[in-house]
């Protein structure tokens, strides 16, 4: 599974917002559900939320993409933003 980019601009606000949202395996065998977020052209802050399957993980992210999509975030189209890399 690729990562998923979700964005909030509003010009009105003076809001330009991403967050990421991947799911990737560690060193240990578990996997890490990890998010980034911040202000558009900025580094962001991470953080990194540990599972012990890939399942959880996955369930965990699709359950965050629903809230930040709840408060006005939608996916980024590709070929747009790239996030900074970890």
């Amino acid at each position: 599974m690729s990562a998923i980019v979700l964005h909030r601009i509003d010009p009105a606000k003076n809001m330009r917002r991403f967050y990421w949202l991947d799911v990737q395996p560690d060193l240990f065998g578990q996997w890490c559900f990890i998010r980034e977020w911040g202000r558009i052209g900025r580094a962001g802050q991470v953080r990194t939320v540990p599972f012990p399957t890939a399942t959880e993980a996955h369930d965990a992210l699709a359950t965050q993409q629903r809230v930040k999509e709840r408060r006005g975030y939608s996916p980024w189209l590709k070929g747009g933003f790239t996030p900074p890399l970890l």
